[in-house]
């Protein structure tokens, strides 16, 4: 990837973390989305959103409110960016459940700790 590509992936990133937060009650149902990595194509007209859903139970319905909204979320993307970039990339939203890995794992380590450590009577 690019230097280009990069920064370019930073911005989006940081932009769509602002309407996410700005618009989450009416958008997302109030639901707390992190964006852990944008990857932008070669030439900025494509790019991938990895999600994080916190604290979500129905992460498949989630995904397809993001998938509903992708017009809405691309239009205040272009609100805010328009000036920088002569092309609005085309959104592509992925699950990222690497967070959810590192909470599974946390826990299964304090298990572990717990049986080799047992409190002391």
């Amino acid at each position: 990837m690019s230097i280009r590509q990069e920064k370019f992936g930073k911005v989006i990133q940081k932009e769509l973390a602002d309407i996410f937060q700005a618009n989450r009650s009416e958008l997302f149902n109030n639901a707390f989305i992190t964006i852990s990595k944008v990857e932008v194509s070669p030439d900025l007209s494509y790019a991938k959103v990895f999600v994080s859903l916190l604290n979500n139970n129905n992460v498949q319905e989630m995904m397809n409110i993001l998938e509903l909204q992708k017009k809405v979320i691309r239009h205040e993307l272009a609100g805010k960016i328009r000036k920088q970039v002569r092309v609005i990339p085309e959104l592509n939203f992925i699950l990222d459940d690497s967070l959810d890995y590192v909470f599974h794992m946390e826990k299964v380590l304090q298990e572990i700790q717990k049986k080799e450590n047992p409190p002391k009577a």
